[in-house]
């Protein structure tokens, strides 16, 4: 049950998605990239925000085997 439930859902999401599809018309494409292009910027900033605070640990842990 819990299957067909789900099939349903992405049934009704992929009609809704092709609905606005045909509404947007040519201006389609650009509204696909700004979502993607903003998605991905967001996750390179977390990643970056990530790697940052792994290296303070880092330089945190080092510092303190030295003293």
């Amino acid at each position: 049950m819990k299957t067909a439930l789900q099939f349903i859902l992405f049934m009704i999401i992929a009609f809704l998605v092709i609905l606005i599809a045909v509404i947007l018309g040519d201006a389609g494409a650009w509204y696909f990239s700004w979502l993607i292009g903003t998605a991905m910027i967001v996750l390179v900033a977390a990643a970056g925000g990530i790697l940052l605070d792994a290296q303070d640990a880092r330089a945190g842990r080092d510092g303190e085997g030295r003293h």
